[in-house]
């Protein structure tokens, strides 16, 4: 069992953003940026591209709803996507609120308080379609 589905049973505890019968979208624990979240599938399957094409077109759908609340909630000039898939064996997409190219360097994470992460959270989801 990845970390992320034990994060989705409620195992380990995460700032989420928005969840459905299908996904899940929580900020990254490493972010590389204040807004940075993680869109996961509740299916554990590694590789995003061995998801059947429904369910990868519904979490696209998904990610991008998330993707528009950050945008309002956290000033940026786009939110950067990118799918690493080496970290966890569970594939998930990284939203990240981006200026500069250099705002999505997996080898430069940031560190926010609880406190932060909570507040972060909260603004993106006062911004998602409920």
């Amino acid at each position: 069992m990845t970390i992320f589905s034990k994060i989705i049973k409620g195992e380990i505890p995460c700032f989420k953003i928005a969840e459905n019968e299908e996904f899940i979208a929580f900020l990254d624990v490493r972010p590389l940026q204040a807004g940075h979240t993680l869109v996961v599938p509740k299916t554990e399957i590694d590789y995003i591209f061995d998801l059947d094409d429904e369910t990868l077109k519904n979490m696209m759908v998904f990610a991008k709803k998330v993707a528009i609340a950050i945008k309002k909630a956290i000033p940026c000039q786009r939110v950067g996507v990118a799918v690493i898939g080496l970290e966890v064996p569970h594939c998930h997409i990284h939203l990240t609120p981006i200026n500069f190219l250099s705002d999505m360097d997996f080898s430069k994470p940031k560190s926010f308080s609880s406190e932060e992460m909570s507040a972060i959270a909260l603004n993106i989801n006062q911004y998602l379609d409920h």
